[in-house]
């Protein structure tokens, strides 16, 4: 009686069915696979390829002027094309002065605008608000310069600008006539643009931040204020610093808005109400009137100063950024 199983167990075995098997690779996905990642790899390759071109090409094109002025070229104010001296001074001066002028007035409204958006603001607003203020990076900047020479200069010149130096014309910064072009339109215009940019990179490190520490400074009794200054904001520090250097590296660029409004005059002057002018702008001015080989070369040698001086702020801030986010985590 005991033989019927143990002869029941072949039959059983032999109905019972296999476990899948795994199909083999196909040569052509095998192919597919790695075409796909070759033309992946090309394409990464030729997107490092093209900064590290311009930048031996600008090197290349700016040797004659590092050799005949040297350092003198960032020291002297002489921009004298028909004797043939140059000097970086004024657009060096002119660059950095309206973009940290710009950031003085655009940093507070983009943090701002960014608390509000992800922590205050209600959940429909948000998506609409978030578009208007996004919508003012898609203009462009050559349309920023027409509102300036048209809306901004004649407010700044006959309402702003006789304000500061009948009030504050005991400093140095606010004397001179008001005439509307000058450093003061340059820092507004650009601190208008790098809006969109600053507060778009403070919203996302601010969403960053983990829901639990609002959580856990909220059942401490925190007001909302207490609870974004001291649970929120200082976990984003380093994201809010590395948006404020993208923000800066952006007006550091900028070519048509400020060229319209700085005045574009090669001059360094401590007031805001002098006209003035930038690397940018002297670029674009005057690249297509350079008729030596020496006043190619300075150009091409501002060009490589403000390549450096952009990349350089770029990769700190996306390192920044990247620090941060790696920090404290996603929300989820």
């Amino acid at each position: 009686m005991s033989a019927a199983p143990a002869e029941a167990l072949p039959h059983a075995a032999a109905t019972t069915p296999s476990a899948p098997q795994r199909a083999p690779d196909r040569p052509r996905g095998r192919l597919g696979d790695r075409l796909f990642e070759g033309v992946t790899t090309a394409l990464a390759i030729v997107v490092l390829l093209v900064p590290s071109a311009m930048l031996i090409e600008l090197v290349g094109a700016s040797r004659k002027a590092i050799g005949a002025f040297g350092a003198s070229f960032l020291t002297s104010s002489t921009w004298d094309p028909v004797h043939g001296s140059f000097g970086a001074l004024p657009f060096l001066w002119g660059t950095v002065v309206s973009s940290l002028l710009a950031l003085a007035l655009a940093v507070p409204v983009s943090i701002g605008v960014a608390i509000f958006l992800a922590e205050l603001a209600p959940h429909r607003a948000r998506g609409p608000l978030s578009f208007l203020v996004e919508l003012l990076a898609a203009i462009p900047s050559v349309v920023y310069g027409f509102w300036g020479v048209f809306v901004l200069v004649p407010l700044l010149r006959e309402h702003v600008e006789p304000w500061l130096a009948a009030h504050l014309g005991f400093l140095p910064l606010f004397q001179g006539p008001p005439l509307g072009f000058g450093m003061l339109a340059a820092g507004v215009v650009l601190a208008i643009m790098i809006v969109p940019t600053v507060s778009s990179i403070v919203r996302e490190v601010l969403r960053a931040v983990p829901a639990a520490q609002r959580e856990a400074a909220a059942g401490l009794g925190a007001t909302p204020w207490d609870t974004i200054r001291f649970a929120v904001l200082p976990s984003a520090r380093s994201g809010i610093v590395g948006a404020i250097l993208l923000g800066l590296g952006r007006a550091l660029g900028e070519t048509m808005a400020v060229t319209m409004v700085i005045g574009n005059r090669p001059k360094v002057s401590v007031s805001l109400l002098d006209p003035a002018t930038s690397m940018a702008s002297v670029l674009a001015n005057e690249f297509a009137e350079a008729d030596s080989d020496l006043y190619l070369s300075a150009l091409s040698e501002i060009a490589l100063l403000l390549f450096g001086v952009a990349l350089i702020l770029n990769l700190l801030a996306r390192w920044l950024v990247g620090a941060t986010k790696g920090r404290v985590g996603s929300p989820a």
